[in-house]
């Protein structure tokens, strides 16, 4: 029998490939996988017996940007499996950044990704870079629980090289499409897994105005991706116009869906690179997902290589009183608004106090790129809006409703989401799922998820830290998917396992890790299925000058390894920082 440093025993191995469940050990020696299946022994030993054993979970879609130059750990990612992380999507991120530069950014992440300025003003050490070369490399002198990869984002690339004329989304000439183009390939070859835009009007800097890059022509795209291509190749990530609705109370998008799709197709076909893009199921058009799907099979995307990237779960915009809610803009609320959450709630249980935040007026914010312009949005979604408690259900009948709420108290559904806001300390959560639950249901994602081209994204990890939480949605995607659902199919287990590891690894080109096989990185879950659960969102004060953020409790990751070493021992954090920047392997 062979010998090995560590020894994963009696496991059920769901690998990664595909292929079936089988039982077996799997021998772990330098970091790398070494056995797999059979009988082994090891110096050290962790007894599987009973549970999953899989690759780590692969997260191609994150905004840590910022958080990996103050944070080692890296949660939400951290507590939920995740063992390699990609960030910079959505053409939002800090490099390059000479001295000067860094209002703007941080104006552009807090207005796109709802990270607070301040934390990001005080977190993040600026003036330690200034080009993305530089970037990287102050992140390879730093150790983390996972590993973190970057992209360089079109927003402070296009702020950097236009100045003002980026910003203001002024077509780009010969000379900054040539430096541009320069830049991305001098990224690229540094390490950058990727380039990433964003081309839809509701992604606005706090003040309100568009991502530099936003209406960015044919010509100015095509470039920057050659230049992706030119520094060795990667992947070329998008948030497209019309992909998340027609936003008509935003001024409407300038782009049809079709046009970003034959967009994408000629680009993909003149540089030769791999592009994923933002698929969900929107409100305007709920059918247009389907559209997506049949092109990129079609004739009209012969020869382009196209990956829709799609979500596990709907995506959750949260209310609570320690983040945004139907009622944070009344008036009379915005007196007690500085007040700590506890206090605020018992002084909102004053029935004259209730009565006049009730009846008020609404006041909308200065700044027009903030988060809480959506009071709107959630007063007129409030009998949609779920209760979100215990372990969460992501797929809720009716009668989790506030309609339903409302119904059985016998009163208006604004007093009771009112009231269920306030009670007790004001931590109640609710939710009013977005992109992927119109038909109140999760039949389309079904559909998406299952579908060859799709490969699964878009929990925002790091991002939108008071409004969404879905960081936790790899969890959800194995729990949900494999063993909870019960309104519809689930999906097998080796199908999910292999969606969020080797699919999403190898589209990035990280031909070292998503598959248990000998040779690969020993990168890996053992994980109780059978207990594994996603509980209700929790309110951290922890990011830089206290910032808040929402976290969700995990449990049933009885370890996780990040190189061979054991990073997560039953939920808990074991001190070691395996992680690492994980550069380009220019895989093309």
């Amino acid at each position: 029998m062979s010998q090995h440093e560590m020894v994963i025993r009696g496991g059920t191995i769901v690998d990664g490939t595909g292929a079936a469940p089988r039982t077996g050990d799997i021998g772990i020696d330098g970091g790398v996988i070494t056995s797999v299946g059979g009988t082994c022994s090891g110096v050290r030993e962790i007894d599987a017996d009973g549970a999953l054993v899989t690759p780590g979970w692969v997260d191609v879609h994150t905004h840590y940007d910022g958080q990996v130059t103050w944070d080692d750990e890296l949660d939400p990612s951290f507590s939920n499996g995740v063992t390699t992380m990609v960030m910079g999507n959505c053409g939002v991120g800090f490099a390059p950044c000479p001295p000067g530069e860094q209002n703007t950014l941080i104006e552009l992440m807090e207005g796109v990704e709802d990270i607070p300025g301040v934390a990001l003003h005080e977190g993040v050490p600026w003036g330690a870079w200034t080009t993305f070369p530089e970037y990287l490399d102050h992140l390879a002198g730093r150790e983390y629980t996972l590993d973190v990869a970057a992209q360089i984002a079109h927003g402070p690339l296009r702020f950097h090289v236009m100045g003002e004329r980026g910003a203001n989304n002024e077509d780009a000439n010969a000379e900054d499409l040539a430096e541009m183009r320069r830049l991305v390939a001098e990224a690229t070859s540094a390490g950058a897994v990727g380039f990433s835009t964003s081309r839809t009007i509701f992604h606005t800097s706090i003040d309100g105005t568009a991502v530099p890059g936003t209406y960015a022509t044919p010509d100015e795209l095509t470039a920057l991706v050659q230049g992706m291509a030119d520094g060795g190749g990667g992947v070329f990530e998008a948030i497209t116009s019309s992909s998340i609705g027609d936003l008509e109370a935003f001024g409407g998008e300038r782009f049809s869906q079709e046009h970003e799709l034959d967009l994408l197709a000629s680009i993909s076909r003149a540089t030769g690179q791999k592009i994923t893009f933002t698929t969900v199921q929107n409100r305007d058009r709920p059918e247009d997902w389907r559209k997506v799907l049949d092109y990129v099979t079609s004739d009209a995307a012969s020869g382009a290589r196209l990956f829709p990237q799609v979500a596990s779960r709907p995506i959750g915009i949260l209310s609570s009183l320690a983040g945004y809610h139907a009622f944070m803009r009344r008036a009379a609320y915005l007196e007690i608004a500085h007040l700590p959450r506890a206090e605020r709630a018992a002084r909102m249980r004053d029935p004259e106090l209730r009565a006049r935040i009730l009846a008020d007026v609404d006041i909308a914010p200065d700044d027009l790129g903030s988060m809480e312009n959506l009071y709107g949005a959630f007063l007129a979604r409030l009998p949609d809006m779920y209760l979100i408690e215990g372990v969460v259900d992501y797929e809720p009948g009716r009668e989790r409703s506030m309609a339903a709420l409302a119904e059985a108290r016998g009163i208006d559904v604004l007093e009771a989401a009112y009231d269920h806001l306030c009670a007790g300390d004001g931590s109640n959560v609710s939710s009013m799922f977005g992109a992927g639950y119109v038909e109140r249901n999760h039949d389309a994602l079904h559909e998406m998820l299952a579908h060859p081209s799709t490969i699964t994204g878009l929990g925002d990890a790091g991002a939108h830290v008071k409004l969404i939480c879905d960081g936790s949605a790899p969890t959800t995607q194995l729990t949900h998917w494999t063993r909870d659902r019960h309104r519809g199919p689930q999906l097998p287990l080796e199908f999910v396992v292999e969606k969020q590891t080797r699919r999403n690894a190898r589209l990035y080109g990280f031909a070292d890790r998503g598959t248990l096989e000998v040779g690969m990185r020993a990168d890996l879950n053992v994980i109780d299925h059978e207990n594994l659960a996603v509980r209700a969102p929790v309110a951290h004060d922890d990011l830089p000058a206290g910032g808040m953020r929402f976290l969700q409790p995990v449990t049933g990751y009885l370890a996780t390894f990040v190189h061979g070493v054991q990073t997560r021992s039953n939920d808990a954090d074991t001190g070691a920082r395996p992680g690492r920047l994980a550069r380009n392997q220019h895989s093309g």
